[in-house]
């Protein structure tokens, strides 16, 4: 599977905009693995029964626009400007109660940008700083967060198994950063509490509270 990979550049990420867009894969087999992984997002979110969701790292607000569709209070926010007017506009086009706007995560400092649940799926891995995005989700999550990153070296042995990016030895482009699941959690432990770990082939996906 590969993400959608930033394209612009940003003091803590790696390059931001569309590489690849799996959501609207037409792949049989891609579009089953999404199907697993939207699953398990939406297992975990109702499981905390939270109203207020901030997605931050939207893209083009394909999980914030869903999770809308399901009644919860939702809103968005990436670092692309490109990505956050398509969002917008797919939003409008919806009549969707959701608001999207540009911001890099190390601009989320404002009180309106806590949530009672912040989602940042498919993200940290493109950051040059992760630690320091953990210390602003820390604080915007009021009090959970939902996060997930591809399962390494699963992600790239499947990549090489389909026959792409062996250049890079299966890395997606814009992946600066590769994790276990156990060193996934590892790092989340010392920012919070572990609730519960999904792991969706081929992601580890954790749902977490602020300590």
């Amino acid at each position: 599977m590969s993400p959608v990979t930033r394209q612009s550049m940003d003091i803590r990420t790696g390059p931001s905009g569309n590489y690849y867009d799996k959501y609207a894969s037409k792949h049989p087999l891609e579009r089953l693995v999404m199907a697993n992984f939207i699953a398990n997002l939406q297992r975990l979110v109702a499981n905390v029964r939270v109203e207020e969701i901030h997605e931050v790292g939207c893209g083009e607000g394909n999980l914030s626009l869903m999770l809308a569709r399901q009644g919860y209070r939702t809103r968005g926010s990436d670092l692309s400007e490109g990505v956050v007017a398509q969002a917008r506009a797919r939003g409008e086009a919806e009549g969707l109660p959701v608001s999207f706007k540009v911001a890099g995560i190390e601009n989320l400092t404002a009180p309106e940008d806590r949530a009672e649940l912040v989602l940042c799926c498919e993200v940290l891995e493109h950051l040059v700083d992760p630690a320091a995005a953990l210390d602003t989700l820390k604080a915007l999550a009021a009090p959970y967060l939902l996060t997930s990153v591809p399962r390494e070296p699963l992600w790239r042995i499947l990549n090489m198994a389909r026959g792409r990016y062996w250049q890079d030895l299966g890395n997606t482009p814009g992946h600066l950063q590769h994790w276990s699941a156990s060193g996934f959690l590892r790092m989340l432990e010392k920012y919070f509490t572990i609730v519960e770990v999904a792991r969706p082939l081929p992601w580890t996906m954790v749902l977490c509270r602020s300590k």
